[in-house]
Parts: structure tokens; sequence; C-alpha cells
């Protein structure tokens, strides 16, 4: 597997961990915790502008909800 498919599929694992985990009810510091570490994931493979609005959208929602 190339480095950007492995980075892309930790990003996805990472959204996919904080989407699951704001559903089952976590804490919403475990939840954005996620969402941070895939755009960080994503910053160091330079696909951030790709995975930018991803997670903003569900930072935003994660906050409008809290």
């Amino acid at each position: 597997m190339a480095a950007g498919d492995d980075a892309r599929a930790k990003i996805q694992r990472l959204l996919v961990t904080g989407d699951n985990r704001l559903k089952q009810g976590v804490a919403p510091e475990k939840v954005r915790e996620s969402y941070e570490q895939a755009l960080t994931v994503a910053r160091e493979a330079g696909l951030e502008e790709a995975v930018r609005p991803l997670v903003e959208i569900r930072l935003a929602d994660l906050d409008a909800s809290g």
C-alpha cells in the first residue's frame, strides 16, 4: 500500500471512529480528539485541503449539539 493510501485509510478510520463515538454518546472531548487526529494525519500527508472541510462540518455539528 502506498503511503498516501495508508494515510487516507487512517484518516477514514479516525473520521468513522469519531462518528461512531458521537452516535454512542461518548464524551465530546473524545469525539473531537478523533476528528482532530484525522486532520493532523491529513496535514502530514498533504491532504489537509481535502479533509479540512469534512472535519470542520463535524466539529461544527459537535459544537451545536453540545
